[in-house]
């Protein structure tokens, strides 16, 4: 097959064909034989929710690896796939990049209604996680592996911005096929920010890089490839670069605005909901494939601090502030005053979340779909909380996500504190793009986490939106307005991740075995028994 060549953006980092060397031959080992599991529709529900600790996907193989059943989703299963599976299917293997023969990767959209290419002819790292999802849960593991591969090399090229060199450990933010006519052949040219928007590095790649390492390794079986020891160093200089000591006291990650899903300015700068969850994934990930020392100071820190649910809002209502002493309450001496009106009408009695952000004097309320989805794959939040946060989805459905799923953040910005908070941002208007626009995209973290929770009926119901309308749409980027009724007015039609999203929420709701690759469990395992939170009185 020929290589897809792709126009090239100035970056100093590319891939030679030195780095082509024998790591993927060396790793080209015959696949463990993986069974055939029944779809989701052959199960009842009281079997699902008596299985539910095996959700992690694993069974012992006489060598003591960890195999999961992971079977080829659309095609095998015994009820008749919606119409659209086989469309998105199409689409995705169109996006497809090659790089010297080999599948690398897809493209961040394949867009032919415009001819302003911008950078979505690139292999973005964290928008190519659910097509590799998509691709491990229908037995397609090589390209996976070669992205994996090729991503783990550019890590360890120089990686400058302007005059000032990136730390060792910096992930790409992406990545494209460059040809060069004269020597007749492709190399990769990696993007760490340097053309990125506002020239953030981004800190999310390292971490998705890390969650899909995990992810192929227990699909596959095969840990040969985490094992080697160029994945081992990657994971280690990633982990590095977070695990550094500086002068922060608090165990949570400090980072710039706009580093991560959110790439614009958006007021996540400092502790954001989104990188805190990545990271403890990231860090539970490389705990099974490194083994290090953890002492569980994260998961402390976020389930005391960021949570938020009726009783915690009324304490937070009720605080005392200048707490000078190591008995303090309100330890980040936040203002009652700040509270923003809406969150009082906005927060059930029965439910909660993760706020988007906490530091000093600062609490920033809004609700992120990203961070309290992976808190609850990673098991960042504990089993009520987890709860908790399915019930405040389900009684806000409406405002989370009303007529296309799912809200990126909610509520919006808007007059004075969006000019202050995004400087005039003319892409995150009222409800539109990373400012309350929906994401189809976040469908498979959805899914992810009904599946783990035992309410797979909310998943269900989420995709049923989705299929009324995307196809339609041709698969656009995000959707803007209230209730998401608007194409967006600069959304990307045919948005590889909004379409891999959807494939994968539907091969998990086939075949919940799949929610062990990208799920976490706790020792005590949690089991989906539909139960109130604990955060909720007594009526």
């Amino acid at each position: 097959m020929e290589p897809l060549g792709l126009r090239a953006v100035g970056s100093h980092c590319s891939l030679s064909e030195m780095d082509d060397l024998d790591l993927t031959r060396a790793l080209d080992k015959p696949r463990l034989k993986i069974e055939r599991k029944r779809s989701f529709d052959e199960r009842s529900m009281s079997e699902l929710s008596a299985g539910y600790g095996r959700h992690d996907g694993v069974h012992d193989s006489p060598r003591g690896r960890s195999v999961l059943d992971t079977p080829l989703s659309s095609a095998r299963n015994c009820f008749e796939p919606h119409p659209m599976m086989a469309e998105a299917w199409e689409a995705l293997r169109r996006s497809m990049v090659f790089f010297r023969g080999h599948p690398v990767g897809t493209l961040a959209a394949v867009d032919n209604t415009t001819d302003e290419v911008l950078n979505y002819d690139q292999v973005f790292v964290r928008d190519f996680v659910p097509s590799a999802l998509a691709f491990l849960m229908n037995g397609e593991s090589d390209i996976v592996k070669h992205f994996l591969l090729k991503t783990l090399q550019l890590q360890d090229s120089e990686k400058r911005v302007d005059r000032f060199k990136l730390g060792k450990g910096v992930m790409p933010a992406s990545f494209k096929v460059r040809h060069d006519p004269v020597r007749e052949m492709d190399h990769l040219v990696a993007d760490f920010g340097e053309t990125a928007i506002g020239r953030v590095a981004p800190v999310d790649s390292g971490f998705w890089w890390i969650i899909l390492l995990r992810a192929y390794t227990k699909s596959t079986g095969d840990l040969t490839l985490s094992e080697t020891p160029e994945c081992q160093k990657g994971i280690k200089l990633i982990l590095s670069l977070c695990l550094a000591e500086g002068f922060d006291t608090f165990p949570t990650l400090l980072c710039a605005d706009g580093c991560s899903m959110i790439d614009r300015r958006m007021g996540v700068y400092g502790y954001p909901i989104e990188i805190q969850a990545l990271f403890y994934m990231a860090l539970r990930c490389a705990l099974s494939m490194l083994k290090p020392d953890g002492d569980g100071r994260e998961s402390f820190h976020m389930r005391n601090y960021f949570w938020l649910d009726y009783q915690q809002l009324n304490d937070i209502y009720r605080y005392k502030t200048e707490e000078y002493s190591h008995t303090a309450v309100n330890r980040f001496n936040v203002m009652p005053d700040s509270i923003p009106d809406w969150v009082f009408d906005f927060m059930p009695l029965r439910g909660g979340y993760f706020v988007g952000n906490v530091g000093p004097a600062h609490m920033d309320f809004r609700w992120f779909a990203l961070g309290n989805c992976v808190s609850i794959l990673s098991s960042l939040a504990t089993p009520d909380q987890s709860m908790a946060i399915m019930d405040l989805l389900e009684h806000r459905w409406a405002e989370l996500v009303g007529e296309m799923p799912l809200k990126i953040c909610y509520p919006c910005l808007e007059g004075h504190e969006w000019r202050i908070i995004t400087g005039c941002d003319p892409k995150n208007t009222r409800w539109s793009y990373h400012n309350g626009g929906s994401w189809p995209v976040l469908l498979w973290q959805l899914t992810a986490a009904c599946i783990k929770t035992g309410r797979p009926q909310i998943a269900r119901r989420a995709v049923d939106l989705i299929e009324s309308r995307l196809h339609r749409d041709c698969w656009p980027e995000y959707y803007d307005g209230k209730l998401g009724r608007s194409v967006g007015k600069q959304a990307r039609k045919y948005q590889t991740w909004s379409i891999a999203g959807y494939l994968v929420a539907k091969m998990l709701l086939e075949d919940p075995s799949h929610i062990g690759m990208i799920s976490l469990e706790e020792d005590k395992l949690m089991k989906p028994v539909i139960k109130r939170s604990a955060s909720w009185p007594q009526l």
